[in-house]
């Protein structure tokens, strides 16, 4: 018997419904995630869109509203937390009607540190599902992501 099922942890029983299924176990992950990132002071959520910012080095608005699959007004939403805690900050674009977002120090810090805890996440997960389930898991949410181009 596993760690996890001693603990009650596995199996959680299932519903009828496929998409509640995935939608709870989303949750979870997302949960977990959030509470390794915790002491970084920051989400799951959080993290991604700093990596996101990083990476893309001074997207748009817009840019990263595509990046996200989300419209711009849930865009400017989701930024709201990282400009009040001063991680990131808007700036004139080349274009009067361009805004970028760019990572402050303390964003860089924060992405950083955020880098080093997920990484702990993501052995956790490995830990616990084992190598090959999660190759099969990713592939399966690849394919599910398809549904929707």
């Amino acid at each position: 018997m596993s760690k996890s099922e001693r603990l009650g942890l596995y199996p959680k029983p299932s519903s009828p419904c496929n998409c509640m299924n995935i939608r709870r176990a989303s949750r979870a992950v997302s949960q977990f995630y959030d509470s390794v990132l915790e002491p970084g002071g920051i989400t799951l959520n959080q993290f991604g869109m700093l990596n996101v910012i990083d990476n893309m080095q001074a997207p748009g608005i817009s840019q990263l509203a595509g990046e996200f699959r989300v419209d711009r007004t849930t865009m400017n939403r989701n930024l709201k937390p990282l400009l009040e805690k001063e991680l990131i900050c808007q700036r004139q674009g080349s274009d009067a009607r361009r805004r970028e977002i760019v990572l402050t120090d303390k964003g860089h810090a924060a992405l950083q540190q955020g880098r080093k805890l997920w990484e702990e996440a993501q052995k956790a997960l490995e830990d616990y599902l084992g190598a090959d389930e999660l190759k099969q898991l990713k592939s399966t949410l690849a394919r599910l992501e398809a549904l929707v181009p």
